[in-house]
């Protein structure tokens, strides 16, 4: 059987030498891109290796060279097109600078976190960009800092962990847009994220267990307060991390109670698309029963009737941003730790309008 397409074993850098007719140690400087070698010499390397179907051994090769030419990256939830676009956006700038991308994702549970995290550093990637699922639980992320291997946690900052963080401005966005709401008569409001939370009622600061989505409520209670709304908390609803059933039972609670909200803050996307389906289920309209607002410009937000207006976060640049922080750590930069947080944009679109009562019939 002709060794190039043998199956039983892959092709090495001795069979690239045969092939050749040059040493092994020769073949292995013209594929390892190091050391002198004539240009004939190179050109027979490279095509013996052309012809066999060469791949060069990374493991082998970041053991001999300390470096894999790959990054890691573990996002909370693949699904969610923020989480998508961040991905794309880090994979275009690390191929940029030659490096592999290796995703993972948590689906916002730390145990799976650690998990990725302890198979990306066995593959021995060069360095990690990392949403933290919980800043209860940072242990892994701790040893991680420790052992010199460059992290950068995108989107979620971790108090007290010394790596570089690449945000958006949560808390000042969430104000923002509360204050728009109140600014167009509402007074009952509500804020719903996806978090997963016991008990499932908001009872204070201490059951958030991101720092986005704390930073968000944050500013949204503070607006409240800014604008004299009485026991704020009482609008936060913590819809449950699973997208469909335990989201939609929450949405449905919420605007069967007594007093349902005239207008809702959306955590995101996804929680966002949730409360949309409910309302059209239900035969509300937007936005002359509830007024409605969204984390992230999602494409869906501006096709609907009416479009849903949305804090556009820049999501492509935050990627860019963290990509390029983590590649400048692991080619030698030692600045201090850096802390850069990307401002938002508010797109009103047709989704806001003076708050009436919501229908009984509901």
């Amino acid at each position: 059987m002709d060794r190039k397409t043998s199956p039983f074993r892959p092709v090495t850098v001795a069979d690239v030498a045969r092939r050749a007719e040059v040493s092994k140690a020769t073949a292995a400087r013209v594929l390892g891109g190091y050391g002198p070698v004539s240009e004939e010499v190179k050109l027979r390397v490279q095509a013996a290796a052309k012809a066999l179907d060469y791949r060069p051994n990374e493991l082998a090769r970041s053991m001999s060279t300390g470096k894999s030419g790959t990054i890691g990256i573990v996002v909370g939830d693949i699904e969610n097109a923020f989480f998508g676009i961040a991905v794309r956006s880090i994979s275009d700038t690390a191929h940029r600078h030659g490096f592999n991308v290796i995703l993972a994702n948590s689906g916002e549970e730390v145990e799976a976190e650690k998990a990725a995290l302890k198979v990306l550093v066995g593959k021995r990637v060069d360095g990690l960009i990392v949403t933290p699922a919980d800043n209860r639980n940072v242990a892994h992320l701790r040893d991680i800092v420790r052992s010199r291997r460059p992290l950068v946690l995108f989107d979620r900052p971790i108090e007290g962990l010394a790596a570089d963080v690449v945000a958006s401005d949560d808390r000042d966005a969430a104000f923002a847009a509360t204050m728009r709401l109140v600014e167009a008569g509402h007074r009952r409001l509500a804020y719903v994220t996806a978090l997963n939370a016991e008990p499932p009622v908001f009872t204070g600061p201490e059951q958030l267990y991101t720092s986005s989505v704390k930073a968000r409520i944050d500013g949204f209670l503070a607006a409240c307060r800014a604008a004299g709304i009485e026991e704020p908390e009482c609008g936060v609803c913590l819809a449950g991390g699973t997208v469909g059933g335990q989201q939609r039972a929450s949405v449905e609670r919420l605007l069967l109670a007594a007093e349902p909200p005239t207008a809702i803050l959306a955590s995101d996307s996804l929680v966002a698309f949730e409360i949309f389906k409910v309302m059209q289920a239900r035969g509300l309209r937007i936005p002359d029963e509830l007024s409605l607002v969204s984390f992230y410009d999602a494409e869906w937000t501006s096709v609907t009737t009416p479009p849903i207006s949305v804090i556009d976060q820049p999501v492509y640049d935050m990627g860019t941003q963290a990509a390029e922080l983590l590649i400048a750590r692991i080619n030698g930069d030692s600045p201090p730790v850096r802390h850069c947080v990307l401002p938002t944009r508010f797109i009103e679109r047709g989704s806001i309008g003076a708050p009436r009562r919501l229908m009984a019939a509901i």
